[in-house]
Protein backbone atom coordinates (compact mmCIF):
# COMPACT_ATOMS: atom_id res chain seq x y z
CA UNK A 1 0.00 0.00 0.00
CA UNK A 2 1.04 3.68 -0.31
CA UNK A 3 3.84 4.29 2.18
CA UNK A 4 7.49 5.22 2.54
CA UNK A 5 8.24 1.50 2.08
CA UNK A 6 6.53 1.55 -1.33
CA UNK A 7 8.63 4.50 -2.53
CA UNK A 8 11.77 2.91 -1.09
CA UNK A 9 11.11 -0.42 -2.81
CA UNK A 10 10.31 1.19 -6.18
CA UNK A 11 13.45 3.32 -6.33
CA UNK A 12 15.64 0.52 -4.95
CA UNK A 13 14.43 -1.84 -7.69
CA UNK A 14 15.18 0.82 -10.31
CA UNK A 15 18.63 1.48 -8.84
CA UNK A 16 19.34 -2.24 -9.01
CA UNK A 17 18.51 -2.18 -12.72
CA UNK A 18 15.34 -4.26 -12.45
CA UNK A 19 11.78 -3.57 -13.62
CA UNK A 20 8.87 -2.78 -11.32
CA UNK A 21 5.44 -4.27 -12.02
CA UNK A 22 2.71 -2.14 -10.48
CA UNK A 23 -0.75 -3.68 -10.22
CA UNK A 24 -2.85 -1.79 -7.67
CA UNK A 25 -6.01 -2.84 -5.84
CA UNK A 26 -7.99 -0.58 -8.14
CA UNK A 27 -7.97 -3.45 -10.66
CA UNK A 28 -9.91 -5.69 -8.28
CA UNK A 29 -8.57 -8.99 -6.99
CA UNK A 30 -9.24 -10.96 -10.19
CA UNK A 31 -7.90 -8.20 -12.40
CA UNK A 32 -4.79 -7.81 -10.28
CA UNK A 33 -4.07 -11.55 -10.39
CA UNK A 34 -4.54 -11.60 -14.16
CA UNK A 35 -2.24 -8.61 -14.56
CA UNK A 36 0.55 -9.99 -12.38
CA UNK A 37 0.47 -13.39 -14.07
CA UNK A 38 0.60 -11.79 -17.51
CA UNK A 39 3.75 -9.85 -16.51
CA UNK A 40 5.52 -13.05 -15.39
CA UNK A 41 7.00 -11.46 -12.27
CA UNK A 42 10.21 -12.92 -10.85
CA UNK A 43 9.96 -11.55 -7.29
CA UNK A 44 7.27 -10.16 -5.00
CA UNK A 45 7.67 -7.35 -2.45
CA UNK A 46 4.59 -6.99 -0.25
CA UNK A 47 3.03 -6.55 3.15
CA UNK A 48 1.59 -9.58 4.92
CA UNK A 49 -1.77 -8.85 3.27
CA UNK A 50 -0.11 -8.61 -0.13
CA UNK A 51 1.77 -11.87 0.36
CA UNK A 52 -1.49 -13.58 1.33
CA UNK A 53 -3.19 -12.10 -1.72
CA UNK A 54 -0.37 -13.34 -3.97
CA UNK A 55 -0.84 -16.80 -2.53
CA UNK A 56 -4.61 -16.64 -3.06
CA UNK A 57 -4.05 -15.50 -6.65
CA UNK A 58 -1.80 -18.53 -7.19
CA UNK A 59 1.08 -16.29 -8.08
CA UNK A 60 4.18 -18.48 -8.07
CA UNK A 61 7.23 -16.34 -8.84
CA UNK A 62 10.47 -18.26 -9.28
CA UNK A 63 12.43 -15.81 -7.13
CA UNK A 64 12.10 -14.18 -3.72
CA UNK A 65 9.10 -13.15 -1.69
CA UNK A 66 10.16 -10.10 0.32
CA UNK A 67 8.13 -8.76 3.21
CA UNK A 68 7.72 -5.05 3.92
CA UNK A 69 7.49 -5.96 7.62
CA UNK A 70 8.81 -8.92 9.56
CA UNK A 71 9.61 -12.06 7.54
CA UNK A 72 6.45 -14.17 7.14
CA UNK A 73 7.78 -17.65 6.45
CA UNK A 74 4.30 -19.16 6.43
CA UNK A 75 3.55 -16.92 3.45
CA UNK A 76 6.82 -17.82 1.75
CA UNK A 77 8.78 -14.68 2.72
CA UNK A 78 12.19 -15.40 4.22
CA UNK A 79 13.52 -11.86 3.81
CA UNK A 80 12.31 -8.38 4.77
CA UNK A 81 13.13 -4.94 3.39
CA UNK A 82 15.08 -4.29 6.60
CA UNK A 83 17.20 -7.40 5.96
CA UNK A 84 17.98 -6.23 2.46
CA UNK A 85 18.82 -2.71 3.63
CA UNK A 86 21.40 -4.06 6.07
CA UNK A 87 22.87 -6.43 3.50
CA UNK A 88 22.98 -3.99 0.60
CA UNK A 89 24.64 -0.90 2.05
CA UNK A 90 28.13 -1.96 1.02
CA UNK A 91 27.22 -2.85 -2.56
CA UNK A 92 25.59 0.32 -3.94
CA UNK A 93 28.76 1.65 -5.58
CA UNK A 94 29.20 -1.59 -7.50
CA UNK A 95 25.83 -1.20 -9.26
CA UNK A 96 25.94 0.35 -12.74
CA UNK A 97 23.48 3.17 -13.38
CA UNK A 98 20.56 1.97 -15.55
CA UNK A 99 20.72 3.35 -19.09
CA UNK A 100 17.92 5.30 -20.73
CA UNK A 101 17.11 2.34 -22.98
CA UNK A 102 16.62 -0.10 -20.10
CA UNK A 103 13.05 -1.09 -19.30
CA UNK A 104 12.00 0.23 -15.92
CA UNK A 105 8.28 -0.32 -15.34
CA UNK A 106 5.17 -2.25 -16.30
CA UNK A 107 2.10 -0.31 -15.23
CA UNK A 108 -1.51 -1.22 -15.92
CA UNK A 109 -4.42 0.66 -17.42
CA UNK A 110 -7.58 1.01 -15.32
CA UNK A 111 -9.46 -1.71 -17.18
CA UNK A 112 -12.46 0.62 -17.63
CA UNK A 113 -13.01 -0.52 -21.25
CA UNK A 114 -11.75 -4.10 -21.05
CA UNK A 115 -9.07 -6.14 -19.26
CA UNK A 116 -6.24 -4.03 -17.82
CA UNK A 117 -3.30 -3.79 -20.22
CA UNK A 118 0.35 -3.84 -19.18
CA UNK A 119 2.22 -0.77 -20.42
CA UNK A 120 6.04 -0.90 -20.60
CA UNK A 121 8.19 2.20 -20.04
CA UNK A 122 11.93 2.67 -20.46
CA UNK A 123 13.97 4.98 -18.23
CA UNK A 124 14.33 7.66 -20.92
CA UNK A 125 10.55 7.82 -21.38
CA UNK A 126 9.97 8.12 -17.64
CA UNK A 127 12.64 10.82 -17.37
CA UNK A 128 11.01 12.76 -20.21
CA UNK A 129 7.66 12.49 -18.45
CA UNK A 130 9.05 13.74 -15.13
CA UNK A 131 10.82 16.66 -16.85
CA UNK A 132 7.60 17.67 -18.63
CA UNK A 133 5.53 17.53 -15.42
CA UNK A 134 8.12 19.59 -13.56
CA UNK A 135 8.26 22.25 -16.28
CA UNK A 136 4.51 22.39 -16.91
CA UNK A 137 3.59 23.01 -13.27
CA UNK A 138 6.76 24.95 -12.38
CA UNK A 139 7.55 22.59 -9.49
CA UNK A 140 10.48 23.62 -7.29
CA UNK A 141 12.27 22.39 -4.17
CA UNK A 142 9.77 24.44 -2.15
CA UNK A 143 6.81 22.34 -3.29
CA UNK A 144 5.25 19.32 -1.57
CA UNK A 145 2.61 17.14 -3.23
CA UNK A 146 -0.38 15.41 -1.62
CA UNK A 147 -1.67 12.74 -4.01
CA UNK A 148 -5.02 11.04 -3.45
CA UNK A 149 -4.09 8.73 -6.35
CA UNK A 150 -1.26 6.57 -5.00
CA UNK A 151 0.86 6.10 -8.18
CA UNK A 152 1.13 9.88 -8.55
CA UNK A 153 2.78 10.12 -5.10
CA UNK A 154 5.66 8.05 -6.47
CA UNK A 155 6.63 10.97 -8.71
CA UNK A 156 7.73 12.95 -5.63
CA UNK A 157 11.25 11.48 -5.30
CA UNK A 158 11.83 11.71 -9.07
CA UNK A 159 10.78 15.37 -8.95
CA UNK A 160 12.94 15.96 -5.89
CA UNK A 161 10.00 17.02 -3.73
CA UNK A 162 8.25 15.54 -0.70
CA UNK A 163 5.00 13.66 -1.21
CA UNK A 164 2.25 12.10 0.87
CA UNK A 165 -0.94 10.10 0.42
CA UNK A 166 -3.94 11.04 2.60
CA UNK A 167 -5.32 8.55 5.13
CA UNK A 168 -7.88 6.97 2.80
CA UNK A 169 -8.67 3.85 0.82
CA UNK A 170 -6.91 4.72 -2.44
CA UNK A 171 -9.09 2.21 -4.31
CA UNK A 172 -12.18 4.16 -3.20
CA UNK A 173 -11.59 7.85 -4.05
CA UNK A 174 -14.89 8.77 -2.41
CA UNK A 175 -13.35 7.97 0.99
CA UNK A 176 -11.22 11.11 0.85
CA UNK A 177 -12.70 13.70 3.19
CA UNK A 178 -11.83 17.35 3.56
CA UNK A 179 -10.37 16.66 7.03
CA UNK A 180 -8.16 13.81 5.78
CA UNK A 181 -6.93 15.93 2.88
CA UNK A 182 -6.18 18.86 5.20
CA UNK A 183 -4.31 16.59 7.62
CA UNK A 184 -2.06 15.31 4.82
CA UNK A 185 -1.45 18.86 3.55
CA UNK A 186 -0.60 20.06 7.06
CA UNK A 187 1.71 17.10 7.72
CA UNK A 188 4.11 18.00 4.89
CA UNK A 189 3.25 21.69 4.29
CA UNK A 190 1.70 20.65 1.01
CA UNK A 191 1.49 23.12 -1.86
CA UNK A 192 0.15 20.80 -4.60
CA UNK A 193 -2.87 18.47 -4.49
CA UNK A 194 -3.73 15.76 -7.03
CA UNK A 195 -7.11 13.99 -6.81
CA UNK A 196 -9.74 12.46 -9.06
CA UNK A 197 -13.13 14.15 -9.56
CA UNK A 198 -14.82 11.55 -7.34
CA UNK A 199 -12.40 12.33 -4.49
CA UNK A 200 -12.89 16.08 -4.89
CA UNK A 201 -16.68 15.72 -4.80
CA UNK A 202 -16.45 14.13 -1.37
CA UNK A 203 -13.95 16.75 -0.19
CA UNK A 204 -16.50 19.39 -1.12
CA UNK A 205 -19.35 17.46 0.50
CA UNK A 206 -17.45 17.20 3.82
CA UNK A 207 -15.85 20.66 3.86
CA UNK A 208 -18.29 22.12 6.39
CA UNK A 209 -16.69 19.99 9.12
CA UNK A 210 -13.25 21.57 8.62
CA UNK A 211 -11.73 23.15 11.77
CA UNK A 212 -10.07 26.57 11.42
CA UNK A 213 -6.49 25.22 11.45
CA UNK A 214 -7.36 22.73 8.71
CA UNK A 215 -8.77 25.53 6.57
CA UNK A 216 -5.51 27.44 7.04
CA UNK A 217 -3.52 24.43 5.82
CA UNK A 218 -5.64 24.10 2.68
CA UNK A 219 -5.43 27.84 2.04
CA UNK A 220 -1.68 27.42 1.40
CA UNK A 221 -2.19 25.01 -1.52
CA UNK A 222 -1.15 26.80 -4.74
CA UNK A 223 -2.01 24.14 -7.34
CA UNK A 224 -4.90 21.69 -7.60
CA UNK A 225 -4.73 18.98 -10.29
CA UNK A 226 -7.56 16.62 -11.16
CA UNK A 227 -7.65 13.93 -13.83
CA UNK A 228 -8.88 10.41 -14.56
CA UNK A 229 -12.22 11.50 -16.06
CA UNK A 230 -13.88 14.70 -17.28
CA UNK A 231 -13.75 17.29 -14.49
CA UNK A 232 -16.81 19.59 -14.28
CA UNK A 233 -15.80 23.25 -14.14
CA UNK A 234 -18.61 23.88 -11.65
CA UNK A 235 -16.91 21.46 -9.23
CA UNK A 236 -13.58 23.29 -9.55
CA UNK A 237 -15.26 26.67 -9.02
CA UNK A 238 -16.92 25.44 -5.82
CA UNK A 239 -13.61 24.06 -4.53
CA UNK A 240 -12.22 27.60 -4.46
CA UNK A 241 -14.05 27.95 -1.16
CA UNK A 242 -11.96 25.09 0.26
CA UNK A 243 -8.60 25.92 -1.39
CA UNK A 244 -8.90 29.65 -2.17
CA UNK A 245 -5.29 30.14 -3.31
CA UNK A 246 -5.12 27.01 -5.49
CA UNK A 247 -5.11 27.35 -9.27
CA UNK A 248 -7.12 24.41 -10.65
CA UNK A 249 -5.63 22.51 -13.61
CA UNK A 250 -6.94 19.45 -15.43
CA UNK A 251 -4.18 17.57 -17.30
CA UNK A 252 -5.29 15.16 -20.00
CA UNK A 253 -3.55 11.90 -20.69
CA UNK A 254 -3.69 8.19 -20.05
CA UNK A 255 -1.51 5.38 -18.70
CA UNK A 256 0.22 5.17 -22.08
CA UNK A 257 1.17 8.87 -22.20
CA UNK A 258 0.69 11.48 -19.47
CA UNK A 259 0.41 14.43 -19.70
CA UNK A 260 -0.71 15.25 -23.25
CA UNK A 261 -2.42 18.59 -22.72
CA UNK A 262 -3.20 20.85 -19.76
CA UNK A 263 -5.77 23.54 -19.08
CA UNK A 264 -6.47 25.84 -16.16
CA UNK A 265 -9.95 26.65 -14.87
CA UNK A 266 -9.61 30.19 -16.23
CA UNK A 267 -8.84 28.75 -19.67
CA UNK A 268 -11.84 26.40 -19.42
CA UNK A 269 -14.06 29.41 -18.73
CA UNK A 270 -12.47 31.25 -21.65
CA UNK A 271 -13.15 28.33 -24.02
CA UNK A 272 -16.81 28.20 -22.96
CA UNK A 273 -19.24 25.36 -23.68
CA UNK A 274 -18.63 23.10 -26.65
CA UNK A 275 -19.09 19.59 -27.96
CA UNK A 276 -17.10 17.64 -25.39
CA UNK A 277 -14.60 18.59 -22.70
CA UNK A 278 -11.92 21.16 -23.54
CA UNK A 279 -8.60 19.80 -22.26
CA UNK A 280 -6.35 22.56 -23.58
CA UNK A 281 -3.46 22.81 -26.00
CA UNK A 282 -0.77 20.14 -26.47
CA UNK A 283 2.21 20.63 -24.15
CA UNK A 284 5.69 21.47 -25.47
CA UNK A 285 7.14 18.51 -27.37
CA UNK A 286 3.71 16.86 -27.75
CA UNK A 287 2.00 16.56 -31.14
CA UNK A 288 -1.73 15.78 -31.29
CA UNK A 289 -3.71 14.87 -34.42
CA UNK A 290 -6.92 12.94 -35.14
CA UNK A 291 -7.84 10.07 -37.45
CA UNK A 292 -11.29 10.90 -38.94
CA UNK A 293 -14.16 8.48 -38.27
CA UNK A 294 -16.07 6.59 -40.94
CA UNK A 295 -19.91 6.48 -40.84
CA UNK A 296 -19.58 3.19 -38.93
CA UNK A 297 -17.38 4.76 -36.25
CA UNK A 298 -14.08 3.31 -37.51
CA UNK A 299 -10.98 5.53 -37.19
CA UNK A 300 -9.50 4.76 -40.60
CA UNK A 301 -8.70 8.24 -41.92
CA UNK A 302 -5.27 9.82 -42.38
CA UNK A 303 -4.01 11.79 -39.39
CA UNK A 304 -4.84 15.49 -39.50
CA UNK A 305 -4.58 18.58 -37.32
CA UNK A 306 -7.34 20.41 -39.20
CA UNK A 307 -9.80 22.13 -36.85
CA UNK A 308 -13.30 20.74 -36.43
CA UNK A 309 -12.54 17.21 -37.65
CA UNK A 310 -13.98 14.49 -35.41
CA UNK A 311 -11.71 11.49 -35.05
CA UNK A 312 -9.64 9.23 -32.83
CA UNK A 313 -6.97 11.20 -30.96
CA UNK A 314 -3.36 10.21 -31.72
CA UNK A 315 -0.30 11.43 -29.80
CA UNK A 316 3.42 11.66 -30.58
CA UNK A 317 5.84 12.57 -27.77
CA UNK A 318 9.10 11.53 -26.12
CA UNK A 319 7.23 10.17 -23.08
CA UNK A 320 4.81 7.87 -24.94
CA UNK A 321 5.05 4.29 -23.60
CA UNK A 322 7.46 1.91 -25.27
CA UNK A 323 5.02 -0.95 -25.93
CA UNK A 324 2.26 -3.07 -24.44
CA UNK A 325 3.55 -6.03 -22.46
CA UNK A 326 2.88 -9.40 -24.16
CA UNK A 327 0.13 -7.88 -26.33
CA UNK A 328 1.62 -7.85 -29.81
CA UNK A 329 -1.65 -7.58 -31.73
CA UNK A 330 -2.84 -4.68 -29.54
CA UNK A 331 0.52 -2.93 -29.95
CA UNK A 332 0.18 -3.17 -33.73
CA UNK A 333 -3.44 -2.00 -33.70
CA UNK A 334 -2.78 0.97 -31.38
CA UNK A 335 0.25 2.32 -33.24
CA UNK A 336 0.51 4.52 -36.29
CA UNK A 337 3.74 4.97 -38.23
CA UNK A 338 6.69 6.91 -36.79
CA UNK A 339 5.81 6.49 -33.13
CA UNK A 340 2.20 7.74 -33.05
CA UNK A 341 0.01 6.24 -30.30
CA UNK A 342 -3.72 5.80 -30.91
CA UNK A 343 -5.34 6.77 -27.61
CA UNK A 344 -8.78 5.21 -28.09
CA UNK A 345 -10.34 8.59 -27.26
CA UNK A 346 -12.30 10.61 -29.80
CA UNK A 347 -12.48 14.36 -30.16
CA UNK A 348 -11.48 17.35 -32.27
CA UNK A 349 -9.13 20.32 -32.37
CA UNK A 350 -10.64 23.80 -32.51
CA UNK A 351 -9.47 26.92 -34.37
CA UNK A 352 -7.32 27.93 -31.37
CA UNK A 353 -5.48 24.59 -31.34
CA UNK A 354 -7.30 23.34 -28.24
CA UNK A 355 -8.26 19.68 -27.94
CA UNK A 356 -11.85 18.71 -27.12
CA UNK A 357 -12.46 15.13 -25.90
CA UNK A 358 -15.87 13.68 -26.80
CA UNK A 359 -15.61 10.14 -25.39
CA UNK A 360 -14.05 6.77 -26.08
CA UNK A 361 -13.92 5.24 -29.55
CA UNK A 362 -15.65 2.07 -28.30
CA UNK A 363 -18.51 4.24 -26.97
CA UNK A 364 -19.23 6.05 -30.25
CA UNK A 365 -22.78 5.31 -31.43
CA UNK A 366 -23.03 4.65 -35.19
CA UNK A 367 -26.62 5.58 -36.10
CA UNK A 368 -28.32 5.60 -39.50
CA UNK A 369 -27.81 9.37 -39.67
CA UNK A 370 -24.14 9.41 -38.59
CA UNK A 371 -21.89 8.91 -35.58
CA UNK A 372 -22.81 10.30 -32.17
CA UNK A 373 -20.22 10.85 -29.44
CA UNK A 374 -21.47 10.57 -25.84
CA UNK A 375 -19.87 13.40 -23.84
CA UNK A 376 -21.60 16.34 -25.55
CA UNK A 377 -25.01 14.68 -25.17
CA UNK A 378 -24.29 13.94 -21.51
CA UNK A 379 -23.20 17.51 -20.79
CA UNK A 380 -26.43 18.92 -22.20
CA UNK A 381 -28.57 16.46 -20.23
CA UNK A 382 -26.68 17.10 -16.99
CA UNK A 383 -27.45 20.81 -17.33
CA UNK A 384 -31.14 20.03 -16.73
CA UNK A 385 -32.56 20.67 -13.26
CA UNK A 386 -33.05 17.45 -11.33
CA UNK A 387 -30.49 15.40 -13.30
CA UNK A 388 -27.42 14.33 -11.33
CA UNK A 389 -25.57 12.23 -13.90
CA UNK A 390 -26.19 11.09 -17.45
CA UNK A 391 -24.75 8.57 -19.89
CA UNK A 392 -25.46 8.30 -23.62
CA UNK A 393 -25.17 4.78 -25.01
CA UNK A 394 -26.05 2.90 -28.18
CA UNK A 395 -28.52 0.04 -28.48
CA UNK A 396 -28.79 -2.02 -31.64
CA UNK A 397 -26.57 -2.96 -34.61
CA UNK A 398 -23.67 -0.77 -35.71
CA UNK A 399 -24.89 1.58 -38.42
CA UNK A 400 -28.49 1.58 -37.25
CA UNK A 401 -27.94 1.91 -33.50
CA UNK A 402 -30.31 4.03 -31.40
CA UNK A 403 -29.15 6.55 -28.82
CA UNK A 404 -30.44 5.86 -25.31
CA UNK A 405 -29.82 8.25 -22.42
CA UNK A 406 -29.53 6.81 -18.89
CA UNK A 407 -29.87 9.32 -16.05
CA UNK A 408 -29.59 9.48 -12.29
CA UNK A 409 -32.49 11.69 -11.25
CA UNK A 410 -33.73 11.74 -7.63
CA UNK A 411 -37.50 11.48 -7.51
CA UNK A 412 -37.77 9.37 -10.66
CA UNK A 413 -38.83 5.78 -10.06
CA UNK A 414 -37.56 4.22 -13.31
CA UNK A 415 -36.46 2.30 -15.20
CA UNK A 416 -38.47 4.38 -17.71
CA UNK A 417 -38.23 8.12 -17.20
CA UNK A 418 -41.39 10.14 -16.73
CA UNK A 419 -42.79 11.83 -19.81
CA UNK A 420 -41.78 15.24 -18.49
CA UNK A 421 -38.15 14.21 -17.97
CA UNK A 422 -37.97 12.35 -21.29
CA UNK A 423 -39.31 15.41 -23.13
CA UNK A 424 -36.81 17.68 -21.36
CA UNK A 425 -33.92 15.39 -22.29
CA UNK A 426 -34.97 15.26 -25.95
CA UNK A 427 -35.33 19.04 -26.11
CA UNK A 428 -31.85 19.50 -24.60
CA UNK A 429 -30.15 17.31 -27.20
CA UNK A 430 -29.48 17.91 -30.87
CA UNK A 431 -29.63 14.19 -31.73
CA UNK A 432 -32.54 11.76 -31.85
CA UNK A 433 -33.05 10.01 -28.50
CA UNK A 434 -34.85 6.65 -28.67
CA UNK A 435 -35.45 6.30 -24.93
CA UNK A 436 -34.63 7.84 -21.55
CA UNK A 437 -34.01 5.40 -18.70
CA UNK A 438 -33.42 5.97 -14.98
CA UNK A 439 -31.05 4.26 -12.54
CA UNK A 440 -30.04 4.89 -8.93
CA UNK A 441 -26.38 5.09 -9.97
CA UNK A 442 -24.11 4.61 -12.97
CA UNK A 443 -21.41 1.90 -13.05
CA UNK A 444 -17.90 3.36 -12.89
CA UNK A 445 -14.31 2.08 -12.89
CA UNK A 446 -12.77 0.91 -9.60
CA UNK A 447 -9.57 2.96 -9.78
CA UNK A 448 -10.94 6.48 -10.29
CA UNK A 449 -14.68 5.88 -9.68
CA UNK A 450 -15.24 8.48 -12.37
CA UNK A 451 -15.14 6.70 -15.73
CA UNK A 452 -18.63 5.54 -16.69
CA UNK A 453 -18.86 1.95 -17.96
CA UNK A 454 -21.03 2.76 -20.97
CA UNK A 455 -20.70 -0.74 -22.41
CA UNK A 456 -22.30 -2.22 -19.28
CA UNK A 457 -25.02 0.43 -19.44
CA UNK A 458 -25.64 -0.37 -23.11
CA UNK A 459 -26.22 -4.04 -22.27
CA UNK A 460 -28.51 -3.08 -19.39
CA UNK A 461 -30.51 -0.64 -21.53
CA UNK A 462 -30.90 -3.21 -24.30
CA UNK A 463 -32.27 -5.67 -21.77
CA UNK A 464 -34.74 -3.18 -20.29
CA UNK A 465 -36.02 -2.11 -23.71
CA UNK A 466 -36.41 -5.78 -24.71
CA UNK A 467 -38.65 -6.34 -21.69
CA UNK A 468 -36.19 -7.91 -19.27
CA UNK A 469 -36.87 -7.44 -15.58
CA UNK A 470 -34.81 -4.38 -14.47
Amino acid sequence: PPSADLALAVYAVWRAGAVIVVADKGLGVRGMGRALRSARVDHVVATAEGLAAAKAMRLRPPGLRISAGAPYKLLGASLSLADLARAGRDHLDALPEPSGDDECAVVFTSGATGPAKGVVYRHRQLRAQVALIKATYQLTDEDRIVAAFAPFALYGPALGIGSAVPDMDVTAPGTLTAVKLAEAVAAIDGTVVFASPAALRNVLATAEALPVDHRKALSRVRLLMSAGAPVPSALLHRLSGVMPAAQPHTPYGMTEVLPVTDISLAQVDEAGPGDGVCVGRPLPGVDVQVSPLSPLGVADGELTAAPGVLGEIAVHAAHVKDHYDSLWALEQASSRGDGWHRTGDVGHLDDAGRLWVEGRLVHVVATASGVVTPVGVEQRVESLAGVGQAAAVGVGPVGTAQVVVVVVAPGERGPLASLALADAVRQACDVAIAAVLVRDSLPVDIRHQSKIDRQALSRWAAGVLAGAKP
